[in-house]
């Protein structure tokens, strides 16, 4: 069975998608209809913009999910997934390419999400940092005993857990985790506290975006970040949806799912390789490809 899965942010790259643009008509129609739905030409800043340019959480959000939604939909008859699962913002872009989000729709909210989260980044600041080599219910205890908000946010692979939190709480966090033999507790470039309690102002306003728009039955189900369990129910998809941005991404726990489902191949849509190392090292059976 073959899975498509779809990054998140952090994935940017300058240059990316161009290639796509100028060799696929259709590729180049669906990011020109973005440039029209976005009010701005966001084409410019994925081609020939700077990384600063990227970085900004209402620019890289709708980028990523659209060089992987425009890959997913110029491959015809190869895009065809037993299941599919994306990252974090990835989500949305599983769901356009499964057929449970029209494109436009998809970007709308996207574009809705990104806003949300970048006003609440600027409302708290806050940050995150890689915890590496240390079992998640350690990683879990420890974040109990910080004072202020410190939480699990990414479940990334098996010894690979990002925490999320108020600026000084994960500060500490990262002295106790060096302390507890952590191999590595690195502090994330990153705007704000994602899939955490400081994201709730944004849950609240992405919420109301999503209540609105039009969900069909995906093509295959969908493997979600909430709870790692595979969804083809539109109703259930939306409320997954809305909890993601505060609830934690269940990475290793999808993958997990998706290998007892019946994953032999999983191939990555869009901008870098960071799925693809994620499967490839933890399950070396399954056959892990990308296209960019």
């Amino acid at each position: 069975m073959k899975a498509f899965v779809f990054p998140g942010q952090g994935a940017q790259f300058v240059g990316m998608g161009k290639d796509l643009y100028e060799s696929n008509p259709k590729a180049k129609e669906l990011f020109e209809k973005a440039n029209e739905v976005l009010g701005f030409r966001i084409t410019d800043l994925m081609f020939n913009g700077t990384e600063d340019d990227l970085k900004q959480t209402k620019v890289t959000q709708p980028a990523v999910f659209l060089h992987s939604v425009v890959l997913a939909l110029t491959m015809g008859e190869e895009f065809c997934p037993d299941m599919v699962a994306g990252h974090s913002l990835g989500e949305f872009s599983a769901l356009v390419a499964a057929g449970a989000l029209s494109f436009e729709q998809g970007l709308r909210l996207v574009e809705a999400r990104a806003l949300a989260m970048q006003k609440a980044c600027e409302a708290a600041p806050s940050t995150m940092a890689a915890i590496i080599g240390m079992p998640d219910e350690q990683v879990e205890a420890i974040c109990a005993t910080i004072e202020g908000v410190c939480v699990a946010a990414n479940y990334n692979s098996p010894g690979q857990v990002v925490i999320s939190g108020e600026i000084a709480a994960i500060e500490q966090a990262c002295v106790k985790f060096k302390e507890a033999g952590a191999k590595r507790a690195l502090p994330l470039k990153v705007g704000g506290a994602f899939h955490s309690p400081l994201m709730e102002p944004a849950r609240a306003e992405l919420a109301e975006a999503i209540e609105q728009a039009e969900f069909s039955v995906p093509r295959c189900p969908i493997y979600q970040n909430v709870d790692a369990k595979p969804h083809t129910d539109p109703e259930e998809i939306k409320a997954n949806l809305v909890k993601q941005l505060t609830a934690p991404v269940r990475w290793s726990q999808i993958m997990a799912a998706m290998v007892a489902d019946g994953m032999t191949e999983a191939e990555e849509l869009g901008p870098g390789k960071v799925l693809q190392g994620l499967i490839g090292r933890t399950y070396r059976d399954v056959t892990v490809t990308g296209r960019q």
